[in-house]
């Protein structure tokens, strides 16, 4: 029978996330499987514990093709780290939330045990998230970086003195061009990250579309707009812009954006995999998150119709 390799993806920086990884890698070898850190966890949290010094590390010991699951412990943050660990192979990613309520964690850490006992008995759904190819071509057509992303693409000023003059082009045709401080391409995941402070619309995640958001853009159709998730946007520098730009794709991958630079976002032919033990409803993740006010709500009668 072949070794089951669980990747677990937790940094040192606090005791109870500390705590919460020694208790998953005793459970997954209890039960028969390896754990696996990636290099740099196994390194910080070896310095705190030494029990995990001799945890097999990822690309190292075991092949990222090997992996059958990851396990996060963390925020939102740390799960988007866990999707680029595991970009590429076809291992789900189970969010367990140690701080605040995040959108992107399944469960809370007081369910941390039973989560792991249904990650070993292989007891979840695998749901499948939008992401976004990311290109960037400079001024000849030729593509000088690929990245993807899972939130947003977002391209920004590189200097807060000045900004950045635009194009904004859907499938192949110009929309709009100003000058602004950036613009984001969210998926609908994204949707509640950098999208929603930029005044952006919260998308719910069963939706397929791409969502464009100008930041202070100086011009008067530059408003949020909702496109296909077939459609190409294209964001182009103009040659005689002052201004240099900067992608970030989920504030983790970045290339410098030089006048006549043209960033082409497109959905991703391979979606991101979540583990999710039950059905989760984006409506209750958004009341508690934000903390919506709800008193009063009676909700449906018996028999009667939405």
């Amino acid at each position: 029978m072949n070794e089951r390799n669980i990747l677990v993806v937790a940094h040192a920086g606090r005791p109870d996330t500390v705590d919460a990884a020694r208790r998953v890698v005793d459970a997954l070898r209890a039960a028969g499987a390896r754990p696996v850190l990636a290099a740099d966890d196994r390194a910080e949290l070896a310095d705190v514990d030494t029990m995990f010094a001799d945890v097999d590390v990822l690309g190292e010991t075991v092949d990222q093709s090997a992996l059958e699951l990851a396990i996060v412990l963390g925020g939102d943050g740390t799960i988007l780290r866990a999707a680029e660990l595991v970009r590429g192979c076809e291992a789900p990613v189970l969010g367990i939330n140690m701080g605040h309520v995040g959108f992107l964690a399944e469960i809370d850490r007081d369910d941390m045990d039973a989560a792991v006992h249904r990650v070993i008995e292989r007891d979840y759904d695998v749901e499948e998230r939008l992401a976004l190819s990311v290109r960037v071509k400079d001024s000849s057509g030729a593509v000088i970086f690929e990245t993807w992303a899972l939130n947003e693409a977002t391209v920004e000023k590189a200097s807060r003195e000045r900004m950045i003059e635009v194009v904004l082009e859907i499938d192949g045709l110009p929309l709009s061009s100003f000058g602004c401080d950036g613009m984001v391409v969210s998926t609908p995941t994204g949707s509640t990250a950098y999208n929603f402070s930029a005044g952006g619309p919260v998308i719910w995640p069963s939706v397929e579309a791409i969502a464009v958001v100008p930041l202070s853009a100086h011009a008067l159709f530059a408003k949020p707009l909702v496109v296909s998730p077939d459609a190409a946007v294209a964001i182009e520098m103009l040659e005689g812009t002052s201004g240099a730009g900067i992608l970030w794709c989920d504030g983790r991958r970045s290339h410098d954006l030089p006048p006549g630079a043209r960033v082409v976002v497109r959905r991703s032919s391979r979606p991101v995999r979540l583990a999710r033990l039950h059905q989760a409803e984006f409506t209750n993740r958004l009341v508690r998150k934000f903390q919506l006010p709800v008193a009063g709500w009676r909700g449906q009668s018996a028999g009667a119709q939405s």
